[in-house]
């Protein structure tokens, strides 16, 4: 797989979450239904975090990259299990619906990314994804979420904001957890106890 160039990497701020941008690299991205998650169940999360954060920086002084990923982790998969739980209207679990995020994930498959593996859950999305060269990840996730909002709004007769405003994004960093990510988006149907689903992942073993 890529080696990411990390004097390339930029980190830039949302309203919530962190992002990053580095050539080079593959990305886990994850965005999800606006009513996926409450905004006040958000809002706790990211202060119990920032809490964590400090309390365990204060006892032990400067946090050492294992437990910045610990604590990275402990939040991601907070939101992971509450995503899966199938919050608010799922409209992702209308086969229509899916199959229109399926087609906008594959139209510039090969042009301006190369897809890795996707599953499409009832309210969000997981893809590991690799941007062609002069493309940014940030653009290519608007136009994702930009054209399929408009296109299931129409399909679905409603109105108003589709799409959490900011996705999760995680530069993969090695091999190892190459594969890890990739296993984990695959079968992240089947640990939510879904029968049905759209789903794909390179054919390759590692």
């Amino acid at each position: 797989m890529n080696s990411p160039d990390w004097a390339t990497l930029q980190k830039y701020k949302g309203s919530r979450l962190p992002h990053w941008n580095c050539e080079n690299a593959i990305y886990h991205i994850c965005f999800r239904l606006a009513d996926s998650i409450p905004d006040e169940k958000q809002t706790q999360w990211l202060e119990e975090r920032k809490l964590l954060f400090y309390s365990t920086s204060f006892k032990n002084g400067r946090l050492n990259r294992e437990e910045q990923q610990r604590l990275k982790y402990l939040f991601s998969d907070r939101i992971g299990k509450y995503l899966d739980a199938g919050y608010g209207e799922s409209h992702l679990r209308k086969p229509e619906v899916a199959l229109i995020v399926q087609e906008t994930l594959k139209h510039f498959d090969g042009l301006r990314y190369y897809l890795h593996a996707w599953s499409i859950m009832p309210n969000h999305v997981h893809v590991i994804v690799e941007p062609a060269v002069g493309y940014e990840i940030k653009r290519i996730v608007h136009t994702w979420k930009s054209y399929s909002a408009h296109r299931i709004n129409k399909n679905l007769h409603i109105n108003g904001q589709f799409w959490g405003q900011e996705s999760y994004d995680h530069i993969i960093r090695s091999e190892k957890e190459y594969w890890f990510q990739v296993e984990y988006v695959w079968s992240n149907p089947d640990k939510a106890g879904l029968t049905t689903c759209l789903r794909w992942r390179l054919d390759i073993d590692p």
